[in-house]
This record gives C-alpha cells, sequence and structure tokens, in this order.
C-alpha cells in the first residue's frame, strides 16, 4: 500500500517550518520512499519571537499559542497543497510541532501546534504529540528520528543530524544507540544575529575567527558531555547556557562562532571515538541545515579523518528534508498501530506506538 502523507517539523534553530510531503510504500517489511514535494516556509519575525519566548508565558498564554500556533500550521498546509496542486491526494498529515519544553527527568515534553487545530483547517487526518509516551515510559522522547534511518536508509550506518541540535545515530545489528551531542544551528544562528544576520552563510565569519581556548576548554566542560546515553537536550541548555557564557567572554563575532564550530566538531570526534563498537561502514550520513555550512563541514572532515570515517552530504532535498520525511513515516506507522519509536535509543521501558490522532472530517 502507498501512504501519500505531509510531514511537518519546526527545529530549534527557528529557521522556518519544513514540510514535505511524500509517498511511503512498505512490502514485506521494506519501506520505499520518494518526495514528491518539499518547502521550508520562513517564520515571520512576530512567529520567531512568539516561539523564542514561548518558555516564558503564563499557562493562560501558552494554551493560547499552543490553538494559535496549530491553526498557523494548518494553514500552512493548505497553502503547500495548493502551490503543488496536491488536492484530493494528501491521506494524513504528521506533525512534530514546536518543541518549548523537554524534560524527560521530570517525564514531561511539551511541543507547540494542536492537532485538532491543524484538523480544522484541513479536514485531513493528523497525527501529533509524538514523543509523550515514550517520555511517559521513562525514555527521553530524543532522538525519535533513528526509526526512520532504520527503515528508510537501510544501507547507512552512521547518521549526524546538524539541526538546532546536533544529534548522532548508530545502527547496530541488534541494536540503535542515538543521543544529542550538543546544541548546533540555534547557538551559531543566535551568534550570526548579533550582527544582523539570519545565519552565517557557508561558516564565513567562522572561518576568518580564530579558536578561544579558554572558551573551548569551559564548552567541553559542560556537566551535559560527560553524562552517559541516553540522553537529550532541551533547546534551553543552548539558549540559557551556552550562549550567554560565549557572551561572557566577549570576543568579536567571528571569534565566537570560529570557537563554537570547533566545539561542535570536536564533541561529534569524541561522540564516534566513544561509540560501543565501531561499525564496519564507516560512513558519516550528515543532514540538517549545517550541512550546508561548508566551513564546518571541512572541519568536520579534517577532524574525522585519523579515524577513517569519511563525510558523507546526500542530495540537497535529503538534507533538508529528512527530519520532515520521518515525521510522515512516524504518522503513518501511528496510523498502522506499528512502533515508531525505539527504546534503545530512548531508554524508556518498552518500544512505543507514540502520537496523538484527530480525524478531521466526519467518515
Amino acid at each position: 500500500m502507498v501512504y501519500k502523507v505531509i510531514g511537518l517539523m519546526s527545529g530549534s534553530s527557528l529557521d522556518g517550518l519544513d514540510i514535505a510531503y511524500t509517498e511511503l510504500l512498505e512490502e514485506k517489511g521494506k519501506w520505499k520512499f520518494e518526495v514528491i514535494a518539499s518547502a521550508c516556509y520562513e517564520y515571520t519575525e512576530q512567529w520567531k519571537e512568539q516561539l523564542k519566548h514561548a518558555p516564558g508565558l503564563t499557562a493562560m498564554d501558552y494554551q493560547l499559542l499552543h490553538t494559535a500556533y496549530g491553526h498557523y500550521l494548518g494553514k500552512q498546509v493548505n497553502r503547500f497543497i495548493e502551490e503543488n496542486s496536491l488536492q484530493y491526494k494528501v491521506a494524513l498529515v504528521s506533525s512534530h510541532g514546536h518543541t518549548v519544553f523537554h524534560f524527560p527527568e521530570q517525564q514531561m515534553t511539551a511541543q507547540l501546534g494542536d492537532g485538532a487545530a491543524i484538523a480544522a483547517e484541513t479536514g485531513l487526518p493528523v497525527v501529533t504529540d509524538l514523543r509523550s509516551l515514550d517520555v511517559a515510559l521513562g525514555g527521553e522522547g530524543a532522538p525519535i528520528v533513528p526509526i526512520g534511518e532504520k527503515l528508510l536508509f537501510p544501507e547507512a550506518t552512521m547518521f549526524l543530524n546538524l539541526g538546532g541540535i546536533a544529534n548522532i545515530s548508530f545502527a547496530y545489528p541488534d541494536n540503535y544507540v542515538a543521543y544529542d551531542v550538543c546544541p548546533a544551528n540555534r547557538v551559531l544562528n543566535s551568534l550570526a544575529a548579533k550582527v544582523g544576520k539570519a545565519y552565517d552563510a557557508g561558516g564565513e565569519m567562522a572561518g576568518v575567527g580564530i579558536v578561544h581556548e579558554g572558551l573551548m576548554n569551559r564548552l567541553n566542560e559542560l556537566a551535559y558531555y560527560r553524562m552517559p546515553y541516553p540522553k537529550s537536550l532541551d533547546n534551553g541548555f543552548g539558549a540559557d547556557e551556552v550562549f550567554p557564557l560565549i557572551k561572557s567572554f566577549g570576543l568579536t563575532h567571528n571569534d565566537s562562532l570560529r570557537t563554537y564550530v570547533e566545539h561542535i566538531v570536536l564533541q561529534i570526534k569524541v561522540a564516534i571515538e566513544t561509540a560501543p563498537t565501531r561499525l564496519l561502514n564507516n560512513k558519516l550520513y550528515v543532514t540538517g541545515g549545517g550541512a550546508f555550512n561548508t566551513f564546518l563541514m571541512e572541519k568536520l572532515k579534517q577532524a574525522l579523518l585519523p579515524l577513517d570515517v569519511y563525510v558523507h552530504i546526500p542530495g540537497e532535498q535529503i538534507v533538508a528534508f529528512k527530519e520532515a520525511l520521518i515525521m510522515a513515516l512516524i504518522g503513518v506507522l501511528r496510523w498502522r498501530q506499528e512502533y515508531n519509536v525505539l527504546s534503545s535509543v530512548t531508554g524508556s521501558a518498552r518500544n512505543s506506538i507514540g502520537g496523538a490522532v484527530w480525524i478531521g472530517q466526519e467518515a
């Protein structure tokens, strides 16, 4: 059976809403996919500010934003359908939402984007709230993309996603290990914003900066990096701990960016060096917005060469929309009532079938 699905992903870097329409085919337990259409709708400054400051809202205002953002998502889905002539083709929408709170140690995670509002706007079945069941079962609720990596990219065994947060996955034959490595684009973009830029295009500013060893040492000493996996990061770690630490050194923008690029590279290298077992496949499959940062990619390639690990960057569409594609798959698995979150990744009590289902129109 072919499933025709729209996946939605909003990352912590706040660069925009990623949308992918994909056709997913399952045959005898093997999955195939084709991304038919994709887009990134940039957030207006008003939406960026609302999402950025959501953690500080009152309970009432947070719920109002949750509803408003759900209606916004539904309208963007309708726009995407109209722009790509997908009327009467889409069977399901699967939305990750925008993470505001993530406290797995207290068994709580929260993503903005009311599923009922999306369903009401689109008239389509919608799957949302993809992480909560895993967290309720004692898991980290993150990363959740490994199920999609396992089913959609079986030829690869090491994955790195460079979004607002960098996370890494190791696909062992009898196990799957994945966790958040460090904040990535959320911090880099915040540093670039200090000079009026949305991001450091190609890493040009970082490329002319100088590494500050004192800041590097302080960053690498942060307690999170000594924690064993499974582990995951809340957006606040980058915004409330890492970014203020960088600012406290009073460096130039270029030096701050260069130092943080080196920090990201080092933490990825450590993650690979300390993996429980080295995989026979020595390719690191890199996706996410950070894969377009050519300076970051050059530094990563240089750092991993001594480990005989080679950076592989797939086609531009997969780099940019892998997470939206996988959200579509996670929604389909929920619809089929099949496991869509792996306990070996998150540390939960068991694999789970996560997600709330909203029916947008009468049967």
